[in-house]
């Protein structure tokens, strides 16, 4: 019992200090969600992410450690990247760049639209 209550508020101090990802609020949950849950196991998580998306775990350690991604971050990278058919670096890129403005910028400078096809199914596979 004492478990559980800690993990829940583990999960609420997070939660309410956590990053907005993007104006959507449904794909920002999901973050939200996937970064309380990488948290409590990123082994498992990035076991996960790199067979999903064939990136390297020194790569998504590299992104954690030395570009400083949560893991919301790390996913909507190797999804956004899978989506735009474009390399993890090449998000990266954009990234580092406007990281202030938000994922919702990003994907549009990465080509993904607001509402379009390749924006739901982003939005679609976060929430697995």
């Amino acid at each position: 019992m004492k478990y559980l209550i800690i993990i829940y508020l583990v999960l609420f101090v997070y939660s309410a200090h956590a990053q907005h990802y993007s104006s959507d609020p449904d794909l920002n949950q999901s973050m939200i969600t996937l970064d309380a849950n990488a948290r409590l196991d990123f082994g498992a998580f990035r076991t996960d992410i790199s067979m999903g998306y064939n990136i390297s775990e020194k790569k998504i350690d590299y992104l954690s450690a030395e570009i400083g991604m949560s893991a919301g971050d790390i996913y909507l990278t190797a999804e956004i990247a899978s989506i735009t058919n474009k390399s993890v670096d090449q998000i990266v890129a954009v990234y580092t760049v406007h990281k202030d403005k938000g994922w919702g910028v990003m994907a549009k400078e990465l080509g993904i639209k607001p509402g379009s096809p390749e924006f739901h199914a982003l939005k679609n596979n976060a929430k697995n």
